[in-house]
């Protein structure tokens, strides 16, 4: 029998720790803590706030946009008492990596012949991808990875009809996702489909798709958040992504400690001992639980970490993605964000992909946060010194010199495993040791790095255990 008096402690104070803590006061926990080093909520749903002709407003880092699938954000948002319908509408324009302005969709623009049947082909592919994931991969649209190497599945659903419901079952098809996404695409004949996939997924920073087991890209864009991505009938926050968080937070019983690191963890007889660092100094707290919603490889740095944990935890992957927000001389800057899809491929490793433009009504005074990744499985990692100036040559050949960099940052992005790892079962041997020493883990790696498939592996996680 669950004891809902247990004391229960959360490493995390980003999306997938707030929303845990939700998830368990909900249930009718109140003995829980959540620790958080940095000196703020939301990790990297972060929403720095700029000041531009004397008028401050947030700008994104790091999350930008949701969805109507975005179910479990939803959630958050109703028990923060937020909305989505403040939010600044999302633009865009395509370039090349010269700068120049293209038209890949639109077939009146440049128009010829070879255009027009390259987009009825797209067109006739994306499709066949809809039905072939109703029919062949039945059972796809749930979050999580949890028996896919096994031709199964099991979990919360995603489907508009039956969201967040428990789901489960077995489709030896499934296990096509271990392969990379690419691979996945031609042995279905819809390699076109790549030119849709691509913009909101490599130039997010979530890597290649010749070394991205389709599980991850099919299970973050479902086909119905494709299609909702490419018709841009997307949510954005006017305060920004980051004060979802902020807000349930304070409607937790017990927010998040924040500039509170944890330095140790030691479990033995049948008790957590935690030890955290805070400007008061070094203390050991006792729990009876624990959730781990920050990076699992980082969790062996500072833990005991068991054998089981180090073999499964030092096979995470994570993506070296760079950032920073531009600002360019008065009324030179862009007046739309821009993908440049000649970047998004491993061999322009290092150069800008995309720039965010948030607010249109600033217009050419808005500063925009441009983005790269500058590591690819196989090859070398580009510099960052290199990135950064790489990216910033690349807005200017787009015509906007920058003027200074406000804010920039690498972060620690999407941790995935290889498809080899996905293919052996690694999901399911995170499984099997769910509970271990009383110990559990959350997070990004548990379905997907973004907000709304990390805040539902934390419902999911609260759901089964607690």
């Amino acid at each position: 029998m669950k004891d809902i008096n247990e004391k229960i402690c959360i490493i995390g104070g980003g999306p997938a720790g707030i929303s845990a803590a939700m998830y368990l006061q909900k249930k009718g926990y109140q003995n829980y803590t959540i620790y958080e080093k940095l000196n703020k909520i939301g990790g990297k749903s972060y929403s720095p706030k700029i000041k531009v002709n004397g008028e401050e407003r947030t700008y994104e880092t790091g999350a930008i946009m949701g969805a109507c699938t975005y179910h479990a954000v939803h959630e958050v948002e109703e028990f923060a008492g937020v909305g989505h319908d403040d939010g600044p509408n999302m633009r865009r324009i395509f370039r090349d990596s010269s700068g120049k302005e293209i038209f890949p969709f639109e077939p009146k623009k440049d128009f010829s012949i070879g255009k027009l049947l390259k987009l009825m082909k797209l067109k006739k592919q994306m499709k066949k991808l809809g039905e072939l994931m109703k029919t062949k991969y039945d059972g796809y649209d749930c979050y999580g990875h949890r028996g896919v190497a096994q031709g199964k599945y099991s979990g919360l659903s995603k489907m508009m009809h039956n969201p967040l419901q428990h789901i489960e079952g077995e489709n030896p098809n499934l296990k096509d996702l271990a392969l990379p996404f690419d691979q996945f695409c031609k042995l279905n004949g819809v390699e076109e489909v790549m030119r849709i996939y691509i913009a909101p997924y490599t130039s997010f920073g979530y890597g290649f798709f010749d070394e991205i087991p389709a599980g991850y890209v099919m299970k973050y864009l479902d086909v119905t958040t494709a299609i909702e991505f490419v018709a841009l009938r997307l949510w954005t926050w006017k305060e920004g992504t980051q004060n979802i968080y902020e807000q349930a937070n304070k409607k937790l019983l017990h927010p998040a400690h924040l500039n509170t690191e944890v330095v140790g963890v030691e479990r033995k007889d049948g008790k957590v001992y935690v030890t955290v660092k805070d400007e008061k100094g070094q203390r050991t707290e006792e729990f009876d639980k624990l959730i781990i919603t920050t990076p699992l490889d980082g969790f062996l740095k500072y833990s005991d970490a068991r054998e089981d944990e180090k073999e499964l935890f030092s096979k995470i992957i994570h993506e070296k993605y760079v950032d920073f927000i531009a600002r360019f001389d008065e009324n030179k800057g862009p007046e739309i964000s821009s993908y440049i899809f000649d970047n998004m491929v491993p061999e322009r490793l290092g150069h800008a992909m995309v720039y965010y433009h948030r607010w249109e009504d600033q217009k050419s005074n808005c500063p925009c946060t441009v983005y790269a990744l500058r590591n690819h499985t196989g090859t070398k990692d580009a510099d960052y010194d290199y990135t950064i100036k790489t990216m910033v040559e690349d807005v200017e050949k787009c015509g906007f010199p920058i003027k200074e960099r406000l804010y920039e940052q690498e972060t620690y992005y999407c941790p995935h495993v290889s498809c080899k790892d996905y293919a052996d079962g690694w999901y399911d041997k995170l499984e099997a040791i769910q509970g271990k020493d009383n110990t559990y883990y959350a997070g990004e790696i548990m379905s997907f790095g973004d907000m709304e498939d990390t805040c539902a592996s934390s419902k999911d996680l609260v759901e089964r255990f607690f």
